[in-house]
């Protein structure tokens, strides 16, 4: 590593900051990324890539693992929640390459994960510390120091916060949060693939929507899986975790009148989870100093966008353009803020608007169901909605 680059530590070996650690890398930087967790491993859960988050990974040479392993839905459709009735909103496969100039891929967490850490590892092997559970930061103006809660610490020139909608690195700067519970919880699963009949194992991604209440479905793994999430208008659930499971009594419960393919792809869930969604304030800067933030971290959204990993790996790239394009540091963090603070703001008002689209309840009424599907999703409607999304290039933007 080039000794006139300043040295970066990570907080978080999450997907955003795997991919800030590997394009650094890349540039030539000294990297360490500290991991609270014994083992580096993801939530078993789905995770949407589209062709802005695929431009990324190709830039980083790893379009061939990834397509390997990713599923590759033919198309996204919507389903109405109770007859079942599909439209076909978009073409995920040949258009999308056509279109945006990559695919548009739905990966398993974990192998996403693997695949990002390997790179890492490959490029530098002791790159990635686990175990080592942050509790505070400092910058004294020439170093910044990331402390643990085994009683020791790291130092560097920069330190980025990607530890999540936890962050220890956001709370520092700006002292602690004060979630607001949305009113929706959300019921994870994921489902082998072989246990479903056959016109429920199919390789397409269902949006179901209707009143109150939404489904999406999507294979994982090369399809040998199945993701499902739900997100249901609640209030008596605010606990803010992945790992909760829940009962296959009270999912049912929460779909009750949903057609029957609804039924039986809960029914096939092996472990049912649920947490609650909650949404922070945004911040009105994510850097001070030599430190700044990236992913949930800094922009947490709900996921109606399918875009929250994606913008995580976008400020990751980003990021690290910024760094080497800037030899004074704070100059660097200000430019990374400037080209990703909109974009990413307009996303989360994205996925927050997305919740009255799909639970409106014209859904609800036989009359106007239909009309309000083909209204809104209709073809113009959807490239107002996604098309800024998916063209964006982050290996382009100024930085």
């Amino acid at each position: 590593m080039s000794s006139t680059k300043p040295k970066v530590i990570i907080a978080g070996a999450g997907i955003g900051g795997l991919t800030a650690a590997l394009s650094l890398l890349k540039r030539g930087f000294s990297v360490e990324v500290y991991e609270q967790a014994p083992e580096l491993r993801e939530v078993g859960a789905g995770v949407q890539v589209s062709a802005n988050g695929m431009l990324v990974f190709d830039k980083l040479g790893l379009t061939d693992r990834i397509m390997a392993e990713a599923a590759h839905p033919e198309r996204r459709e919507i389903r109405m929640w109770n007859t079942g009735q599909a439209w076909t909103a978009f073409d995920l496969g040949t258009i999308s390459v056509q279109t945006y100039g990559n695919p548009y891929v739905t990966m398993y967490r974990p192998g996403l994960l693997d695949i990002l850490s390997q790179a890492v590892s490959s490029l530098a092997p002791h790159a990635i510390k686990l175990n080592r559970k942050a509790i505070a930061c400092e910058d004294t103006g020439d170093r910044v120091t990331l402390h643990f809660a085994d009683g020791t610490w790291a130092t560097g020139d920069v330190l980025i916060g990607a530890d999540g909608i936890h962050s220890v690195v956001r709370a520092t700067l700006h002292g602690a949060d004060n979630p607001e519970f949305t009113g929706l919880v959300a019921w994870r699963g994921v489902i082998p693939m072989d246990t479903l009949p056959a016109r429920l194992a199919r390789n397409v991604s269902s949006n179901w929507v209707g009143p109150g209440r939404h489904i999406v479905q999507y294979p994982l793994r090369r399809g040998a899986l199945m993701n499902f999430v739900g997100i249901v208008e609640r209030t008596d659930w605010t606990e803010e975790s992945w790992t909760t499971p829940g009962s296959h009594d009270d999912m049912r419960a929460d779909f009750v009148g949903w057609n029957d393919d609804v039924q039986q792809l809960i029914n096939a869930i092996p472990q049912p989870y649920l947490w609650a969604l909650k949404l922070r304030k945004p911040l009105p800067r994510w850097s001070e100093g030599r430190i700044t933030l990236l992913g949930d971290a800094c922009h947490p959204m709900v996921p109606f966008l399918a875009q929250g990993a994606v913008m995580a790996i976008e400020d990751g790239y980003v990021l690290a353009r910024a760094l080497d394009a800037h030899t004074d540091i704070a100059e660097a963090l200000k430019a990374y803020e400037s080209a990703r603070l909109e974009r990413t703001s307009r996303a989360v008002n994205g996925s927050a608007d997305n919740t009255k689209r799909f639970h409106n309840p014209a859904l609800g009424d036989p009359a106007s169901a239909g009309a309000y599907v083909e209204r809104e999703w209709a073809e113009d409607r959807l490239l107002e909605r996604y098309a800024w999304l998916y063209h964006y290039n982050a290996d382009t933007v100024p930085v």
